[in-house]
């Protein structure tokens, strides 16, 4: 049979099996430097001085333009567009027929009838199939991320981000003057070494932050302005191996498997879909495991979008999410886990015998879509989907999602490290044990500087 696309592969292998043994490893974050100082200190300085964030490389970028765009939009995601447009930006959340997401990314309103949306490349994929299909008068236009291109890296606009204490202080230098007060997630312009740049009120690390973006052609001196400035206030370059772990600290979960695997309505996607899609070739990981891959799909409450949902519109798994609001089931968290259980899995590495699987620092995440068995008294009472260490809080962190009665700040549950043995082959994955890790149920976001910022937005 021609695998020449997402769904002819699943008549060879289930959807869990095509996953799990998936020889793709952790989302690639390419071109960026791994480190640029030391990662300790990197994440050190998003909490005590700024960093400069390079996003320009790791996301995919789409732009849906027309009259019927925002329909599109609106027809997609849960979330309301009374009031959006040029200038404003949100968290985009787009689910499929039974409520189930399928990704998340930011959209931002550009100009009338222009919209980009920046993030990993399942949204996108979505919006596009169904722009194509729907009879729309609009049109995408994908730029694709570092690593998906071939041939000389260039791409339609950079992005920074500057984040930290005295972000705001570096931002006034840069541009000689007051910043204008913005609210978050509302955009300006903003004239750095020159150009115009847009800026969007923005915070990753629960931190005064700013997102700039703009021509390509203009990024590096852009750049180059805010570095030079940068040095009175501390400012650091964040490498990728410390920036896939800042969300430890914020609580965003950047990794819910897309809910397109199973479905009659899904079909015709899946058959849109090639067989080299991000859908088709990402790894699945973790202790959990079950063969039933809608065990894996997650809704917006679970993933702590709730308050986003908005039913003052019509749009794709409304009727199943109008259900759900009524009773969710889990509670995102922040599980701290257990340093002396860490240590003594990580001292396994001294051993000649069986290890525990080994921990990467600062993320510890190997696969694409990472889930975690999170166990009280041996029952499942959750899913781990991020895990990595946060220097600033000296602690082994992961982000989870817990049954709703084991949810509460201050109780212990069991997280469960390791593959789960005989359920998929990667190359990327050395032979260990599992291990069970004690671990407290806190706060999301986990740093208190980070929910005092979330509180007031």
């Amino acid at each position: 049979m021609s695998e020449k696309n997402l769904e002819t592969l699943l008549q060879t292998a289930t959807p869990v099996e095509l996953l799990r043994n998936s020889t793709i490893g952790p989302y690639v974050y390419p071109v960026v430097q791994s480190e640029y100082t030391n990662w300790r200190d990197e994440q050190r300085a998003w909490q005590t001085a700024c960093v400069l964030f390079n996003q320009s490389y790791h996301m995919t970028d789409m732009y849906v333009e027309g009259p019927d765009a925002l329909k599109l939009l609106a027809d997609l995601g849960v979330n309301t567009f009374r009031n959006f447009g040029p200038n404003k930006a949100k968290q985009y959340v787009v689910c499929n027929h039974d409520g189930y997401v399928i990704g998340d990314v930011v959209l931002f309103g550009l100009e009338e009838n222009l919209f980009n949306l920046v993030g990993r490349p399942s949204v996108h994929n979505w919006v596009q199939y169904n722009c194509e299909s729907g009879g729309y008068n609009a049109k995408v236009t994908r730029d694709e991320r570092a690593a998906a291109q071939k041939g000389p890296l260039v791409r339609q606009a950079y992005r920074f981000q500057v984040q930290g204490p005295n972000a705001l202080k570096l931002m006034e230098k840069v541009m000689g003057g007051p910043v204008p007060e913005l609210r978050f997630f509302q955009m300006t312009t903003f004239t750095i070494a020159g150009k115009t740049v847009r800026v969007l009120r923005h915070g990753m690390v629960g931190q005064p932050g700013f997102e700039l973006f703009g021509p390509w052609a203009d990024g590096e001196a852009v750049k180059e302005a805010i570095v030079k400035a940068g040095d009175e206030f501390g400012l650091r370059l964040v490498g990728a191996r410390a920036y896939s772990s800042n969300t430890l600290e914020s609580g965003w979960i950047p990794s819910p498997l897309p809910a397109i695997y199973t479905g009659e309505k899904m079909k015709k996607f899946r058959e849109w879909l090639p067989a080299n899609s991000y859908e088709a070739i990402g790894s699945l990981g973790g202790s959990f495991y079950s063969a039933n891959i809608e065990d894996y799909y997650l809704t917006p409450y679970d993933l702590g979008y709730g308050s986003v949902v908005k039913f003052d519109h019509d749009f794709v798994g409304r009727e199943a999410l109008e259900k759900i609001a009524k009773d969710p089931k889990r509670m995102k968290v922040t599980l701290a886990l257990d340093s002396q259980d860490v240590m003594q899995a990580m001292g396994t590495m001294f051993e000649k015998g069986e290890r525990a699987k080994f921990f990467e620092f600062p993320s510890a995440v190997y696969s694409t879509w990472p889930y975690d068995r999170v166990a009280k008294n041996g029952k499942t009472v959750g899913l781990s989907t991020w895990i990595g260490y946060s220097s600033n809080e000296g602690r082994m962190l992961t982000l989870a999602m817990l049954d709703n009665e084991h949810a509460k700040a201050g109780d212990e549950v069991t997280f469960v490290w390791g593959q789960q043995p005989g359920t998929g082959y990667r190359p990327t994955v050395e032979s260990h044990k599992q291990v069970e890790i004690r671990a407290t149920v806190s706060p999301v976001p986990y740093s208190e500087v980070a929910r005092v910022a979330y509180r007031s937005t």
